[in-house]
């Protein structure tokens, strides 16, 4: 991020006149950043004092947004604000952006910041609710989609925060359940438990805590959750005079958050069938023409993935040498073949295929190579009879290419459990 920031500070001085050349302000911007410890803290200084001595600069914009990124990775609060705060207001700002100045407000004490930060918080939360998510690929769609809902749970969650430091405690303990409904997360539950505690509400405040207990959802959770697991008990015990009970409703929530979870994954699922799935054979992958293929349905049967790309040269030359091994097995029901397409633009796929006839029969990759950490194309991936991986090309020997995936996959058809699987190449 420092880099980053150094380096736009940089580029910025170029091609505008002043008192003193281009070449001059660089070079003593470069010395004096050279000359300074390289931390964040260092890196805003020596800019700042640049901008006292060089107040004209028409780059200032520029200058002044490198040394907001500064602050963010510093966690300077302060200059977060005084650099950020108009551009986060503007309606065209970046989300990310507001969420940082948000964050940056409420660590301040006061009304004022936590009516801004309020204000900010509830612009995300439209920006996020009114965002349009498409893409090609349903895999993506359900990522962005995910990445969105994350992003409204922490919106809703920072005017929780805001609302709360206004005084507003009942309006603070909806939208923290809010949060929470939608991406359960241990600040969110917490954060319920605040302001339950706060107006009376114990009970509620135990039953958050027990939710907080039971996600263990961040690094530092080790010593969170034992704070709250003595939270929550000294609570327990002050409406009932014991702890009887209390394993109750840790299961209770438990249980709760789980239900969560699964809603969760059911959602992201009518999106991407294969969202947080870790068995290969469970995928169903999209067609360039026809039905998705559940790839459940060739549970039984050897099957030999082919992954490719129109972009991939090497993909060219393999392809009649694959159609020879196709053509050997030609007659058996009991082998397989799927040509598995990794392009990111699936636009191009049905041009290329016609141009290069290459038939139609082609299904997208939809996660699955990520999942079998296809890295380098082409990738040729056999599973056996059992379901497991049984071997794998990465890359391929032209010579030989076609004896060896032909043995690799009459194998396949004898292999039984108790026989080591050659796997690599």
């Amino acid at each position: 991020m420092l880099r980053c920031a150094a380096a736009l500070v940089l580029a910025a001085l170029t091609c505008f006149p002043q008192s003193i050349t281009r070449e001059q302000e660089e070079r003593m911007l470069r010395e004096a950043l050279d000359g300074s410890s390289g931390g964040p803290e260092e890196f805003i200084r020596v800019v700042e004092e640049h901008l006292r001595q060089h107040p004209d600069s028409p780059r200032r914009a520029q200058i002044e947004a490198a040394i907001l990124r500064a602050a963010i990775d510093a966690k300077d609060f302060s200059r977060v604000i005084r650099y950020g705060l108009k551009a986060a207001e503007a309606e065209s700002a970046d989300p990310a952006l507001i969420e940082e100045v948000t964050r940056a407000l409420l660590a301040r004490a006061g009304g004022e910041s936590a009516a801004k930060a309020l204000a900010l918080a509830q612009k995300a939360e439209r920006q996020l609710r009114g965002r349009e998510i498409r893409d090609s690929s349903p895999r993506a769609q359900a990522r962005l989609q995910e990445e969105n809902d994350a992003a409204l749970a922490r919106a809703l969650l920072y005017q929780a925060r805001a609302q709360g430091a206004l005084g507003k405690f009942e309006e603070a303990i909806a939208l923290a359940r809010r949060s929470f409904e939608i991406q359960p997360t241990g600040d969110a539950a917490r954060e319920s438990a605040r302001w339950c505690e706060r107006v009376g509400k114990l009970q509620e405040a135990v039953r958050a805590l027990a939710e907080a207990f039971v996600l263990n959802d961040s690094p530092s959770s080790g010593a969170l959750r034992a704070q709250d697991r003595q939270r929550m008990r000294e609570l327990y015990s002050r409406l009932h005079g014991s702890e009887k009970g209390l394993g109750d409703i840790v299961l209770a929530a438990h249980d709760y958050v789980a239900k969560l979870h699964e809603e969760r994954i059911a959602r992201l699922r009518a999106i991407d069938p294969n969202a947080r799935l870790t068995d290969p054979l469970d995928f169903t992958l999209s067609a360039l023409e026809g039905q998705p293929l559940r790839l459940s349905t060739l549970r039984g049967k050897v099957i030999v993935m082919d992954f490719w790309a129109t972009w991939c040269g090497p993909c060219r030359v393999q392809k009649p040498l694959y159609d020879q091994v196709k053509k050997r097995f030609a007659g058996s029901d009991e082998v397989v073949f799927l040509a598995i397409n990794t392009d990111e633009d699936r636009e191009r796929v049905a041009p290329f295929v016609e141009e290069n006839n290459w038939g139609r029969s082609v299904y997208f990759e939809d996660g699955l190579a990520g999942l079998l950490r296809v890295s380098s194309i082409p990738t040729t991936v056999v599973f056996g009879k059992d379901g497991q991986v049984f071997a794998r090309f990465n890359g391929f020997v032209p010579d030989k290419f076609v004896e060896m995936l032909t043995a690799r996959i009459q194998a396949a058809l004898q292999h039984t459990a108790d026989v080591p699987r050659p796997i690599g190449q």
